[in-house]
């Protein structure tokens, strides 16, 4: 049977945004795999989402698999590290894909990923805060703000791929 709809691409066949998919596929399973936090809870969803932009923007434009993905975990280290600026990173990437014409359903589903990252506002420990004055006090776990999704999904996605 064949589709009613190819969604205006070319060939005939569906619109399917296979590199996104493969990237949040990945992303699911080596944070499943770290057992950092339950699946299904909003920081989960936070993580997986910040992990796939992060997988899917290192690969180039129209990827359609993931393979050699034990090679690309070192850059995906990297692009997540608490001194790499990710979220300025992300802008400049999508703009650039956006620039170069790619206006496919991989780069609509990044788009949206990072509108819903930006505006969904988590509370959590203030990581930002003031530091503690002597070395081995933990952080104030009660002294919380509300941060964008990204900001908690970066580190549970960086500690995910160590883990792996």
């Amino acid at each position: 049977m064949l589709p009613e709809s190819t969604n205006g691409t070319s060939g005939g066949g569906l619109a399917v945004p296979m590199a996104w998919l493969c990237a949040e596929f990945t992303a699911g399973d080596l944070l499943r795999a770290g057992c950092l936090v339950a699946p299904g809870s909003l920081e989960y969803r936070a993580g997986q989402r910040t992990l796939a932009l992060t997988i899917h923007l290192c690969e180039g434009p129209g990827a359609r698999s993931l393979a050699g993905t034990a090679g690309r975990l070192d850059e995906w280290i990297a692009r997540t590290a608490y001194d790499h600026p990710w979220d300025r990173w992300v802008r400049e990437r999508l703009a650039a894909r956006a620039g170069a014409g790619d206006d496919g359903p991989d780069l609509a589903l990044a788009r949206e990923t990072w509108r819903q990252l930006e505006a969904t506002q988590i509370r959590a420990a203030d990581l930002g805060g003031p530091m503690p004055s002597a070395p081995g006090f933990p952080v104030d776990e009660s002294a919380q703000v509300w941060i964008p999704a990204w900001q908690v999904g970066l580190p549970l996605g960086h500690l995910a791929l160590h883990l792996y």
